[in-house]
């Protein structure tokens, strides 16, 4: 096993494992975590060199910033401004789970995600690892843990086999369950769109709020 990995499945142990990836994180580092969809690489939020690291290591330009992970619904009212009933009630009723809401931000907030033109993009993911690094870290810049342009990593040890030395923790909690990537909802506007299909279908969505889209 690579020395990076850590275990992170069980949380009657898991926390040595969750202390290295806070501390890895607080010094600027860079954490795959597992998620309820794919593996994710990990940096502070409001660390923009780090954010920065991530986009390189993936080897991914600033015209596509990362999406946030938060660890609760409730954490959005802090990140975001203008969000609709709409949103919300998207957020209420798929959250924890795979669907990332592209949400205006605070236009207060001290980070640099890339050229995300005063949005962001954030979800709550239904995982227990992940939701227990985010309780301690606060909100995390995630991408799927994966070169640009390759498959998303299922495992650690494909994240491994991807991104190698340029990750200081790898959590590895097993396959992720859900192995499709979020389904993404653009709610910067009155009318909300699909971006992505994936783990939540359109007309799922749909049942809980009104979206312009066509699944595929």
């Amino acid at each position: 096993m690579n020395e990076r990995i850590r275990p992170a499945g069980d949380p009657t142990s898991w926390g040595p494992a969750i202390d290295e990836a806070v501390n890895a994180i607080a010094r600027g580092g860079l954490v795959v975590t597992p998620t309820d969809t794919v593996y994710g690489i990990a940096a502070d939020a409001f660390a923009p060199q780090a954010v920065q690291a991530l986009l390189d290591a993936k080897g991914r330009g600033r015209q596509m910033p990362p999406p946030v992970l938060i660890p609760e619904v409730g954490t959005m009212a802090g990140l975001a401004t203008d969000v609709s009933d709409a949103a919300l009630a998207l957020a209420d009723a798929f959250w924890p789970g795979g669907l990332t809401i592209i949400v205006a931000a605070q236009p207060s907030l001290a980070w640099d995600l890339g050229e995300t033109h005063g949005t962001v993009a954030l979800r709550v993911p239904d995982h227990d690892t992940a939701r227990a690094l985010l309780r301690r870290t606060g909100p995390l810049a995630v991408s799927s843990a994966n070169l640009s342009g390759s498959p998303a990593a299922l495992t650690a040890g494909e994240a491994v086999d991807q991104l190698g030395e340029s990750v200081t923790v790898y959590l590895d909690a097993g396959p992720t369950p859900g192995q499709v990537a979020s389904s993404i909802v653009d709610a910067t506007t009155s009318t909300l769109r699909l971006v992505r299909a994936g783990a939540i279908s359109l007309e799922e969505l749909r049942e809980v709020a009104p979206i312009v889209g066509a699944s595929r």
